[in-house]
């Protein structure tokens, strides 16, 4: 998307990645454009928009990933800074709102445990039945140029627990940034 997020009056190239990276990219002179920010997600990024959605007078980036999440980044100011020895006060709708999510929250959460009971019971019967739940599988094998390896990037829109690789080759496995598997070697059997 272009959209003007700096507020300097020439508007930015945002970019969303498979790789689940955010890129700025700001148009300062005419020969490239120079990256401004970046920020990584965990997931691969499916849209990228960028406009006024929360607050007024704050633009945002909003970014929908593979598995349906929508993150936003925003131009609002996280920290307030008081004076020496101020507190920050709630106005009264704030803190009853605050109240209320609370109360919605721990609501959900007994409901949560409550279903989590009933499959353990429902599961547990004789008349139990199991199966597999559908999901789709996003997968990318792509050439890395610049170290002549191979990228496997798989995504689902659950848990990946394990994930079994088997060649009749001998593979080398390079750990990369983004990886937070744990690796585990086994040698094939010849027969």
């Amino acid at each position: 998307d272009s959209f003007d997020i700096l507020g300097d009056g020439v508007k930015e190239l945002l970019v969303g990645r498979d790789d689940g990276m955010i890129e700025i990219y700001n148009f300062e002179s005419a020969d490239d454009p120079v990256l401004r920010h970046d920020y990584a997600l965990s997931e691969s990024i499916a849209s990228i928009q960028g406009g006024c959605v929360g607050k007024d007078g704050y633009d945002e980036i909003l970014a929908a990933t593979y598995s349906g999440w929508l993150t936003g980044l925003t131009t609002e100011p996280v920290h307030r800074e008081g004076g020496s020895g101020e507190e920050l006060k709630l106005s009264q709708e704030m803190q009853s709102k605050i109240s209320s999510l609370r109360n919605e929250l721990e609501q959900l959460q007994i409901k949560v445990l409550q279903e989590q009971d009933k499959y353990q019971q429902s599961s547990q019967s004789s008349t139990a039945l199991s199966s597999v739940p559908a999901f789709s599988v996003n997968d990318k094998f792509t050439l890395n140029k610049d170290d002549a390896s191979y990228s496997l990037i798989l995504e689902v829109q659950t848990a990946i627990d394990n994930v079994l690789v088997q060649s009749d080759v001998p593979l080398d496995l390079l750990d990369v940034d983004k990886n937070s598997a744990v690796v585990s070697f086994s040698s094939c059997d010849s027969e």
